[in-house]
């Protein structure tokens, strides 16, 4: 490497990943993802201020998780990373046993600190936390749709409650109105909670100004846990110590060639955007599950159906929460979930091979697959598209444009938003 990272960041699924660094681009850090930890040889071209590492660890089992989440952690320790950040959802999900507390504790123990910050808020996306509690736009998680989430369903809305299930050590709150008073009175309140034994706390969090002020008081915590928000604060940390240089964070190399949209959530957020996509009647093919696990050949119709459109088209498996559970009953959620993901990683890699370079891809789940099938290692992060995405580069030996999108992410217009913004990568911002 030719300068040594400042921050060092472990993401616990492929979107979360790309949200997260396209927060800290937004602060000015020259930021790289990858999947998985780096080869030697991918880590020997890196030159970034930031590192994510993108693990799949949000629903394996908690051992695997915390496992893999120890080998990022030593990664980027001998990288020289001075402060890590533990990236989840902004909807605080995981498993029913909870990955997020298992992961969380264990990091602490590795980096010999005793307390650490818990704060998923994203007030750009809706996501807020008041005492406590966390609220997706107007309504209690609880009450949101992630309640009926295929395979991390959140049905309580009390996260210190949530995460005391998770862990061993004592969970705590520091309130909104702490957090009002500004840095030194945050400094003040997180003494106390570690001196009352509490090893991780759960932050309020209504604005960025409050994420600004979280990120500027904890400056020297060895690690935070939060969602991309709680990121917002922390390049400038690092602009005020003198060790961020003030460069373009954001420019990408240009990527010719074809594109497609591939959508694979069935949260609210991207069945709204396929049928933005399907009510201007643009091409557009669904897969089927259970025509998968009968043996259709749905990866040649889906390469077929593309080659025969010269418009764009999307490839999706969206559908209402509904028609998923008649799916899981049928194939069960982990069957179901393994052949619609090695569908698309199938479909993505054929349509590479026919020229298509630019990939819009909905889901995390799904985006894990497609960039493991097209052999993505390393990704450059470039401009936002909507909160939360940014348009990224991919250090393959034939450039790939993606934007990998958090299902529950992006406005109703976003694939356009997104198709757009990868044909223009090149561009200055």
């Amino acid at each position: 490497m030719t300068n040594p990272p400042l921050l060092g960041c472990i993401a616990d699924d492929f979107t979360g990943a790309t949200d997260l660094a396209n927060m800290l681009v937004r602060g000015g850090m020259r930021t790289v993802q990858s999947i998985g930890i780096p080869s030697r040889e991918v880590a020997a071209g890196i030159d970034a201020d930031a590192i994510v590492i993108a693990l799949k660890s949000r629903t394996t089992p908690a051992a695997e998780a915390v496992t893999q989440s120890l080998a990022a952690l030593a990664w980027l320790r001998e990288q020289g990373c001075e402060q890590i950040f533990f990236k989840y959802c902004s909807t605080f999900d995981s498993t029913a046993a909870g990955n997020i507390g298992q992961v969380s504790e264990a990091l602490l123990a590795a980096l010999g600190s005793d307390f650490t910050l818990a704060c998923p808020a994203f007030p750009e996306n809706g996501r807020t936390i008041f005492r406590g509690h966390l609220f997706v736009q107007d309504q209690l998680l609880s009450e949101s749709g992630m309640q009926h989430h295929p395979l991390t369903p959140m049905s309580d809305a009390n996260l210190v409650r949530v995460l005391q299930a998770q862990t061993g050590l004592n969970v705590g709150l520091l309130r909104y109105d702490s957090i009002a008073q500004g840095v030194e009175q945050v400094r003040a309140r997180i003494g106390e909670l570690r001196a009352q034994g509490v090893g991780i706390a759960i932050a309020d969090a209504l604005s960025n100004e409050d994420l600004y002020t979280l990120g500027t008081a904890c400056a020297d915590l060895p690690l935070l846990t939060g969602g991309s928000g709680l990121a917002l604060g922390l390049p400038e940390n690092f602009r005020r110590a003198g060790k961020l240089r003030n460069l373009d964070a954001a420019q990408l190399t240009p990527v010719p060639g074809g594109e497609v949209v591939l959508a694979g959530s069935a949260s609210l957020a991207t069945n709204g955007q396929v049928a933005a996509w399907l009510e201007a009647a643009r091409p557009a093919l669904r897969i089927d599950p259970l025509a998968l696990a009968a043996g259709a050949p749905i990866v040649a119709q889906a390469l077929a159906f593309a080659r025969a459109h010269k418009e764009t088209v999307l490839i999706y498996a969206t559908c209402s929460p509904e028609e998923v559970k008649v799916v899981q009953q049928q194939l069960g959620a982990e069957r179901a979930g393994s052949l619609v993901e090695h569908a698309f990683g199938e479909i993505a890699e054929g349509l590479r091979q026919g020229g298509v370079r630019r990939f819009v891809i909905a889901g995390g789940e799904t985006s894990g697959a497609v960039v493991q099938a097209l052999g993505v290692h390393l990704l450059r992060i470039g401009a936002q598209i909507d909160p939360g995405v940014p348009a990224t580069v991919s250090s393959t030996a034939e450039p790939l444009a993606l934007a990998l999108k958090s299902g529950n992410f992006g406005g109703r217009d976003f694939f356009d938003k997104a198709l757009k913004q990868l044909a223009r990568t090149g561009e200055a911002q």
